[in-house]
């Protein structure tokens, strides 16, 4: 039994192991698992499937990542998780792989998933994101970087939220969400920039102008959303790397957003 893994956890024969984890008392470790160095896995913690941790993630107890994906089309594809470096998976979350094995559900760096949080098969989620208790992923949901969802909040499939936007708790959010926006409501719909989250990132006030520029334009101009569009791709509000993102995440919307 190697130093740090409990007599009495269960880690599978072919499970790979890095330097100095720790595996708790009833947990369990599948086959197919590759965990980085440095990570821990608390008791009665479950990592199964194709899973990869990235080092230094923390999985408490009770946490599932790996399980079957719940899509009712999975007809037996063993698909991927990959997860990067330094999350934290608090109790009871889960994490589903993709229904086939030619895609994968992917985690970035850094991100905080609180207790009963759900990512689904095919979902993509950035770095440094917060979801707080109960926060919930549909199947195929893109999530960009520096992203907090609220508590009991509810993000259905196909949906994209873009880079440092903020979802309010208790929302339903249906349709996508723009980068360095708000969203909030049931169901959800963009109310302002998010102020703070961009303060916080190091944003300096004339980008947090320029964001609430963007919010007036997409939403309070009066144009619809493809006139919108059209004038920021024809430099209406200049030329900058956030108004870049915007522009993006409106043209490869699929779902509209509210």
């Amino acid at each position: 039994m190697k130093p740090g893994i409990h007599p009495s956890a269960c880690v599978e024969a072919g499970a790979q192991l890095g330097e100095g984890v720790e595996v708790g008392a009833f947990a369990y470790i599948g086959p197919h698992v590759i965990i980085g160095d440095g990570c821990r896995i608390h008791h009665h913690a479950t990592v199964e499937g194709r899973t990869t941790l990235g080092k230094r993630c923390e999985v408490f107890p009770y946490a599932f990542i790996g399980g079957r994906t719940q899509d009712k089309k999975w007809t037996g594809d063993e698909a991927p998780i990959r997860i990067g470096d330094d999350n934290i998976f608090r109790e009871f979350c889960t994490v589903h792989p993709s229904t086939f094995a030619t895609a994968s559900t992917t985690i970035g760096d850094g991100n905080l998933f609180c207790s009963y949080a759900h990512i689904g098969h095919e979902s993509t989620v950035g770095s440094h994101c917060v979801f707080s208790n109960n926060a919930t992923l549909g199947g195929h949901v893109y999530v960009g970087d520096y992203v907090v969802i609220g508590g009991l909040t509810a993000v259905h499939q196909f949906c994209r939220v873009g880079e440092s936007a903020m979802l309010g708790g208790c929302g339903k959010v249906i349709q996508d969400v723009l980068p360095y926006m708000m969203a909030d409501g049931h169901p959800a719909v963009h109310r302002t920039i998010n102020k703070v989250g961009l303060q916080r990132r190091g944003f300096s006030p004339p980008q947090i102008q320029l964001a609430m520029r963007l919010f007036k334009r997409v939403f309070r101009s009066g144009e619809n959303h493809s006139q919108s569009l059209a004038a920021l791709k024809e430099g209406a509000l200049g030329q900058d790397p956030m108004i870049d993102a915007v522009v993006e995440a409106m043209a490869k919307s699929q779902r509209g957003f509210a």
